[in-house]
């Protein structure tokens, strides 16, 4: 579960941050993590390479976008963190990453259909890929919000993927399932016409799948 201690919550970001190395789904300073605190949000700092993190680096955003503690500065991607939040007050954590597979398919714009069962672990019948914005800007976080109005993940044309979660452990799981997935679907499409279930097979594994959703959420 998601900590309610700051201290806590700061270590557990540095921790979700490193991760995001470790399991291959960002290199260098890419990629952000944030936790819902407040009106407002704990998140990585812009520029700081993971492996050097510490949890007084990680800095805490109000709900208006300002910084309470003045000179330190949020990932870039700040905007999008806070906007997912707002359209989803059911979701506490926020892990975005680059990872390559994910991330080649939204240079293609293209959204991760319901080719396996699997999909439907994000909430529904796709995780979209919403439209190209400058990183870092309000129309970018406007695409997401949208993106994730109804998916707990989508793609960012041209740039990468979001995943939210309950707490960091599952927004860190979903956003690895979500490059298993892109890695696999792309795979596929090297083979030819990828067939996908269709809206009956959909929505039995949206429902079958609940259990195994919440058991992430519960991590």
């Amino acid at each position: 579960m998601t900590t309610t201690n700051e201290d806590a919550a700061r270590d557990e970001i540095v921790r979700t941050a490193r991760a995001l190395h470790a399991r291959g789904l960002s290199v260098a300073t890419t990629g952000n993590v944030s936790q819902r605190w407040g009106a407002g949000m704990l998140i990585t700092p812009s520029g700081t390479r993971y492996d050097a993190l510490t949890p007084d680096q990680i800095v805490l955003v109000r709900g208006d976008g300002s910084v309470v503690e003045p000179g330190r500065r949020p990932s870039s991607e700040w905007r999008f963190h806070l906007a997912a939040y707002d359209a989803r007050p059911d979701r506490a954590a926020v892990v975005h990453c680059h990872s390559p597979h994910a991330t080649m398919l939204a240079c293609t714009r293209r959204a991760i259909p319901a080719f396996h069962y699997l999909v439907t672990i994000a909430g529904g019948e796709d995780i979209p890929c919403v439209p190209y914005a400058d990183f870092g800007s309000p129309e970018l976080a406007t695409h997401v919000a949208a993106g994730l109005a109804e998916r707990d993940a989508c793609l960012l044309a041209h740039h990468g993927q979001v995943a939210l979660g309950r707490s960091l452990t599952a927004a860190l799981d979903l956003a690895w399932i979500v490059e298993d997935l892109a890695r696999v679907y792309h795979g596929a499409l090297l083979l030819g016409e990828v067939p996908l279930l269709d809206a009956d097979q959909v929505s039995r594994a949206c429902e079958r799948i609940g259990h195994y959703r919440d058991g992430i959420d519960r991590s």
